[in-house]
């Protein structure tokens, strides 16, 4: 093929799949603006004790969620399932039928969906029919694979690195490179990295199965596989591979070295333009397919996230390029015309990088608290760290290249790069962790709507006392209490309730809580808490003549 035709067919290529991913965007429907689905209400509610058992039990979430088979279950006193056919899913609302005609005691509701940004939501909770009784287990809908969940996390980094391996080596090799340098290596590290997103993206794909299922990594059927392909996550993993088919035609042609056999015309203005539509697309995808894309404001966090990837392949990639080869093989009228470029790549890379990811961080953090006190403010606050150790590094770098320095003793310019590629690498452990990580502000939200009240068992020689307080919260509560065997396995009868509330760090006296004795073993109460802080409830119940003890818990009021 002559070079005109090779052009001419690479161009087309390229057009053609920027069409489709166009077109594809276009047809894919518009996720909902959260991410990592919370249950926001449940009918029967949590804890509650009924007359009679329900016809259905509902699950309401913050957004809409897809269904992982056999994962919603509810489970009867005695262990077996009650459902009668499966959940019928309606945007945020899952309906499960179930038996009316089943025992009385307590129920279990275990669940796991999917929720929009492509991540497992699991949890569950009880209700009760008639009195409530030693509650059933099901470890089933929360189940995960440690070598799941271990090698996604390797798959996203491998991701980030081939992208640092194509981006940063692109745009050296195309406008900084000195023509009398061969450029066969570095066009090697450029396919190593298209060849390291087309694994991580397969594998992505493939391993969402057992990710979302909470399988081994080849517990995979094709129902399972086409489930995955018809979802955003999916279809957003097919066009990456596209337009990374799409790319390695132009970068055929970009990255080939002429020789006097197979002379090859050097690439155009056209092809760059080109290349560059194809990896704007490309970047789009890691968003579209993750946290940005089901956050509040999800058209700001895929651009931000979109531009925090940019700046972090082409400053690591152009790293990579100035320590592993021109630093090296470049003369030093060749570095006194190449460093000062960089260093200004370096300075727009760097801002970029602080600006979306400050950005980015006040959307998926939220409030303060949350980042300090959660997984995801944590390992962010990690990222922080060790981002300000490679920009004093960088500082250090751009005061080399200021004082002229650098291309006369490329040596220390060399040490000072590869300090901070080493320093860079653990950032993007760190990241692809944190983009598998639930984001702080779901955590305060999951917590405030669904953890937001006290559950303890209260043990003595004589009985084990479950206390609910409902919301755990200043204003008012309810309280719940059951009382079963000393060994916690059957309801046991009361002959006498008395509770008392108080706040001894607040100068709040024993309060009463007046209780009503709904069944033998189960009576539930109101009181009003009008302080935050540790309250000491005491109980004291008598289960007969001469049977009584006192069980004492502190509850933590908000």
């Amino acid at each position: 093929m002559t070079a005109a035709n090779h052009r001419w067919f690479s161009r087309t290529a390229a057009t053609v799949g920027l069409f489709l991913v166009a077109l594809t965007v276009l047809l894919v429907p518009a996720g909902p603006a959260s991410a990592h689905a919370v249950l926001v209400s449940s009918s029967p509610p949590a804890e509650v004790v009924l007359t009679s058992a329900p016809a259905e039990v509902v699950l309401t979430f913050s957004e809409s969620v897809r269904e992982v088979p056999d994962k919603i279950r509810v489970l009867g006193p005695d262990g077996s399932r009650v459902e009668r056919g499966g959940p019928s899913f309606d945007g945020n609302t899952v309906a499960i039928p179930v038996d009316q005609t089943g025992p009385q005691g307590t129920y279990l509701v275990s669940y796991r969906v999917i929720s929009a940004d492509g991540h497992p939501v699991a949890g569950g909770f009880t209700y009760s029919v008639g009195a409530p009784s030693a509650p059933p287990t099901d470890s089933g809908a929360d189940d995960s694979n440690p070598v799941v969940a271990t090698a996604v996390k390797v798959a996203k980094f491998l991701g980030y690195v081939g992208l640092v391996l194509i981006v940063g080596p692109v745009l050296v090799l195309g406008l900084l490179w000195p023509q009398r340098l061969s450029r066969r290596i570095p066009a090697r590290l450029v396919w190593i990295g298209v060849g390291l997103v087309a694994v991580a993206t397969v594998a992505g794909f493939w391993l969402q199965v057992p990710y979302t299922t909470g399988g081994g990594p080849f517990e995979v059927d094709g129902g399972q596989l086409g489930d995955v392909l018809g979802s955003t996550f999916g279809a957003v993993h097919l066009i990456r591979l596209g337009i990374l088919a799409a790319a390695a035609i132009l970068l055929a042609g970009v990255l080939r070295e002429p020789d006097a056999e197979t002379p090859a015309a050097p690439a155009t203005r056209t092809d760059h333009i080109l290349l560059a539509a194809l990896g704007v697309a490309g970047l789009a995808t890691w968003p579209l397919a993750g946290h940005p894309a089901a956050s509040p404001v999800p058209a700001i966090s895929v651009v931000v996230d979109g531009v925090h990837l940019a700046g972090m392949a082409v400053w690591l990639g152009g790293l990579l390029m100035l320590a592993g080869f021109l630093l090296r093989q470049a003369d030093e009228r060749e570095l006194g015309a190449i460093l000062p470029v960089w260093s200004r790549w370096a300075a727009t890379a760097v801002a970029a990088l602080l600006l979306a990811g400050t950005t980015q961080a006040l959307i998926e953090v939220g409030t303060l608290d949350a980042l300090f006190s959660t997984t995801y403010g944590q390992l962010l606050l990690t990222k922080v760290g060790l981002f300000a150790v490679v920009l004093a590094v960088a500082a250090y770098s751009r005061q080399l290249v200021r004082r002229r320095t650098a291309a006369g003793r490329p040596g220390r310019m060399r040490q000072a790069v590869i300090a901070e590629l080493v320093v860079t690498v653990v950032v993007l452990a760190v990241s692809a962790t944190l983009v598998q990580t639930t984001p702080a502000r779901t955590v305060a939200a999951d917590t405030a709507a669904g953890v937001g009240y006290f559950n303890a068992t209260l043990t003595s020689p004589v009985y084990a006392l479950r206390v609910v307080v409902d919301p755990a919260r200043t204003g008012n509560n309810s309280v719940h209490l059951d009382v079963f065997t000393p060994d916690n396995q059957q309801p046991k009868e009361v002959v006498e309730w008395r509770a008392t509330a108080a706040l001894p760090a607040a100068g709040v006296e024993p309060i009463e809580v007046p209780l009503l004795p709904l069944t033998a073993n189960h009576a539930t109460g109101e009181i009003n808490l009008p302080t935050p802080g540790e309250w000491e409830f005491r109980f004291v119940v008598r289960t007969s003549e001469i049977d009584q003890a006192t069980v004492t818990t502190t509850v933590p009021i908000g």
